[in-house]
């Protein structure tokens, strides 16, 4: 049990009726799982505002209701706090509910359109491999230390993160790496949380269904490291045009990193093949098993984290050399018939012509790059014509297909994608709505020595249609497919 008062430290608070020194048994923001002595935060979320469900709550035992307008009915013994943002106020009471949890280990956060998953997963990988206890809050999982957990959002809500880091610091984990999206910034559900270090990756064309403008969507990333304390440091991409931009107003120590720009972390890559990376990082060659250029920039962030982070150059380019791919990113495999079958959780325009280019710097271009490509429904529609331009232009042949539709008709979505496509690239399409049978196609016409890219899923086990979740598993159905059709 806590005190309500206590909690409610650093919260704007507008007005309140009833009494703040009661006692309160936990906090919930969705009605359903109230018990007796609850706090309710009513949220106004994009689907429901929470302030519908506070008879809900009360019936159910709360409280206390903290809101941005009282209901017209007050109900006696119960205490209402009226406050400016409920987000900001569940951020701050989760923080102060679980005694400030983020101020008692080192907590870094990394933001950007691509890249986050990669490089908290293998930031968690390398301390792990230090030999650290370590925390992880990333889409593909969460991790206490060795302990997992399944992940639903990038960024969690308040409540989610402030309970793990809760238990991040019972089991005696030093560090946590955590994804910080957009959407989570913009929500406050980062609020109250004391992070260590940020880095940035990379900014370009995702989200808009949500912030609606690039200058929008940009500055919320950049409000991250606004935030960001004196002590902590902030490391950014140079290379980006919007590197810059995220140092403008931060009071971090600002870390810069690039390959092409000068910076205070810099590297070359030497050799970039299927089986991995040859780059030099700050004049020391290291030879890792990812591949492309993409993750040349993830490793040279994780490595300038690692130094930041107090670990010695040479003791973080030996761990560097020893990470191990992320699941869905990049994930690889060659047939008996030596097809190579690439997954990849592109789903941004940028992503994929990363991958495609990354691919393309590889083949001995003697064989044909095939790609199966689709984009999500009932998000940013605007990508949708420029990824299909990019797959069409870039691949040998380019298969529209579905990707996790959501409550949109899948085939509008393949027909915005259509309308991408340049003329000269018409005959190097087909659209096929079942993703399976457009993966079989590709497996079909690949033949030996070529390579498939599936693109848009990646780790995800699922696909979502109408609400309901059906298991799809890209990487399981390749496999599947190509042993079946003797490749």
């Amino acid at each position: 049990m806590k005190i309500l008062k206590d909690i409610l430290y650093k919260v704007g608070i507008e007005a309140v009726k009833g009494i703040t020194d009661v006692a309160i048994n936990k906090i919930e923001f969705d009605s359903r799982r109230i018990e007796l002595n609850d706090v309710f935060v009513a949220i106004r979320g994009v689907v429901s505002d929470g302030h519908a469900y506070i008879d809900k709550a009360l019936n159910q035992g709360a409280s206390v209701i903290i809101c941005e307008e009282f209901p017209e009915v007050i109900v006696n013994g119960v205490t209402y706090v009226k406050v400016s943002n409920s987000n900001e106020a569940l951020a701050y009471m989760a923080s102060n509910f679980f005694e400030m949890p983020s101020g008692k280990l080192k907590l870094v956060g990394v933001t950007g359109t691509n890249g986050k998953t990669t490089i908290a997963s293998l930031l968690y990988q390398l301390f792990k491999k230090a030999g650290y206890k370590v925390g992880l809050l990333s889409t593909v999982k969460i991790r206490v230390n060795d302990v997992e957990y399944k992940a639903t959002h990038t960024t969690p809500d308040s409540l989610t993160i402030n309970h793990y880091l809760n238990e991040m610091v019972e089991t005696g984990c030093e560090f946590c790496f955590m994804e910080v999206s957009s959407h989570g910034i913009h929500q406050k559900r980062t609020e109250g949380l004391q992070f260590q270090g940020g880095i940035f990756t990379n900014l370009s064309h995702d989200h808009l269904d949500y912030h609606k403008t690039f200058a929008e969507y940009r500055d919320v990333k950049k409000a991250f490291f606004d935030s960001l304390p004196k002590t902590a440091f902030a490391i950014s991409n140079l290379d980006d045009k919007n590197g810059a931009v995220m140092f403008q107003n931060t009071k971090a120590k600002k870390i810069t990193y690039a390959l092409k720009s000068y910076a205070d972390y810099k590297a070359q890559i030497l050799e970039n093949q299927f089986t991995g990376l040859l780059i030099k990082i700050n004049n020391n060659e290291v030879w890792t098993k990812l591949i492309g250029s993409f993750n040349a920039y993830n490793l040279l962030a994780i490595f300038a984290t690692a130094v930041e982070l107090g670990i010695e150059e040479q003791e973080a380019l030996r761990l560097l050399s020893a990470l191990e791919s992320v699941s869905g990113r990049f994930q690889y495999i060659i047939s008996e018939a030596k097809i190579t079958a690439i997954i990849d959780y592109a789903h941004t325009p940028d992503a994929l012509e990363n991958v495609l280019k990354t691919i393309e710097d590889i083949r001995t271009k003697n064989e044909q790059l095939i790609t199966v490509v689709g984009c999500g429904g009932d998000r940013d529609k605007t990508k949708r014509p420029i990824m299909a331009q990019i797959a069409s232009e870039l691949s040998t042949k380019a298969i529209f297909t579905s990707d996790n539709p959501r409550t949109e008709n899948p085939e509008t979505i393949i027909e915005e994608m259509e309308k991408g496509v340049e003329p000269q690239n018409f005959k190097k399409t087909l659209s096929i709505l079942d993703r399976k049978q457009a993966i079989k196609t590709a497996c079909q016409l690949a033949e030996a020595n070529d390579i498939i890219l599936i693109a848009g899923k990646g780790h995800e086990t699922y696909q979502e249609i109408n609400g309901v979740r059906y298991d799809f598993d890209d990487l399981k159905i390749v496999k599947e497919l190509l042993i079946q059709l003797g490749k």
